[in-house]
């Protein structure tokens, strides 16, 4: 696992954001990453270290709305961001529909649920090329995609349905 970067001369400094509907306070080097500041700091761990170059996905949080892999952006960019990580989808100790609908099989599937819940809330009713496309930034190793592109899918009947 990657250690936390911070730049020789710069020194720690609060960085304050709202991650997942509250409002925290951290203390970090300004270029740590924020994979590392969700992780080590507040223990929502649901984003993983897959590749740490941001081509597998598997670290995917959103932004301000904006779909991101936290280990490509340095934690003082989210000074006053909004921030919702897997975790922050349950409700109420319930699931959301896309944790239900999605197989459980490995490192891509939060960031692989964070990718097709960014998608649903632009497309409620996405195609297959869609969804495709929606995911093309998260790798999987394990399951070919054909369930994963099923899952959306199935997520996206059960949204409209209700």
């Amino acid at each position: 696992m990657s250690e936390s970067f911070s730049s020789g001369n710069s020194a720690p400094c609060e960085v304050s954001f709202t991650v997942n509907g509250a409002l925290k306070t951290v203390r970090v080097f300004p270029m740590e990453r924020l994979l590392d500041t969700l992780r080590h700091q507040l223990g929502l761990t649901g984003a993983k270290e897959g590749c740490g170059e941001g081509e597998c996905g598997s670290c995917s949080v959103l932004l301000n709305g904006a779909l991101v892999n936290s280990c490509l952006v340095p934690v003082l960019q989210a000074q006053s961001a909004d921030i919702l990580t897997i975790e922050g989808l349950a409700s109420d100790a319930r699931l959301d529909g896309l944790q239900e609908a999605f197989p459980q099989c490995g490192i891509c599937t939060p960031g692989m649920i964070l990718a097709a819940y960014h998608l649903l809330h632009k497309k409620a009713d996405p195609t297959l090329e869609d969804i495709k496309e929606g995911l093309s930034g998260n790798l999987c190793r394990c399951t070919g995609y054909i369930q994963i592109f099923e899952a959306v899918a199935e997520a996206a009947r059960r949204r409209v349905a209700t």
